[in-house]
């Protein structure tokens, strides 16, 4: 596969993995806290899940990443 098509194929999953991520950050904080007033526990769970999608973006961006194979 070429490395332009695995860069197109790469940007539409980061972008469609981001989505049903932030989505599902923002209920699981909303589950999980309700509607408790601590502001700190808040900024600790949305620092953390907003560190949490890095991993996958970091292997999708080295797939993207590999040279052409050789023919």
């Amino acid at each position: 596969m070429k490395q332009s098509t695995r860069k197109f194929i790469g940007v539409i999953a980061t972008f469609s993995f981001l989505v049903f991520y932030a989505l599902l950050m923002m209920v699981a904080g909303a589950l999980i806290f309700g509607s408790s007033d601590s502001g700190w526990a808040h900024l600790a769970f949305y620092v953390l899940a907003g560190m949490g999608w890095l991993p996958v973006a970091m292997v999708i961006i080295k797939w993207m990443a590999r040279p052409d194979e050789p023919r």
